[in-house]
């Protein structure tokens, strides 16, 4: 049994122990591997579908406007009064950008913290 994981894994196909536990170590070894495939490939997925969406109309991105002189961006609310200067690559765009690192980084703490409530089974304060 792997301590780690709690994993466990037992053979009693032949007569000689060591035979026998060589065969249990690689299958323990191959569940092991599975798991840690299965979370990788999870961790992928969960990564793409948060940077794809769903990619429905409700869930636009940015909106620019210019009748108004306005770019929104909706993940964060961040609202520009000045396009131009935002399509130049000004201030704005720096400001945008910096806007959105800090929601991003928000948003991992948080699943951060509702992954480890989940793991420890105590609700998040």
């Amino acid at each position: 049994m792997s301590v780690l994981t709690g994993i466990a894994s037992e053979c009693q196909q032949t007569r000689s122990q060591l035979q026998n536990r060589d065969t249990a170590m690689r299958m323990l070894r191959a569940r092991l591997y599975q798991s840690m495939m299965g979370k990788e490939t999870e961790q992928r997925l969960t990564a793409r579908k948060q940077q794809v969406g769903t990619r429905s109309q409700a869930e636009r991105i940015r909106t620019y406007n210019f009748s108004q002189d306005r770019v929104t961006d909706h993940r964060t609310g961040y609202t520009t009064r000045d396009i131009k200067e935002f399509m130049k690559g000004g201030e704005e765009l720096e400001e945008l950008i910096s806007d959105l690192l800090e929601h991003s980084e928000q948003e991992a703490l948080l699943e951060a913290v509702e992954i480890s409530s989940f793991v420890t089974g105590q609700p998040a304060d």
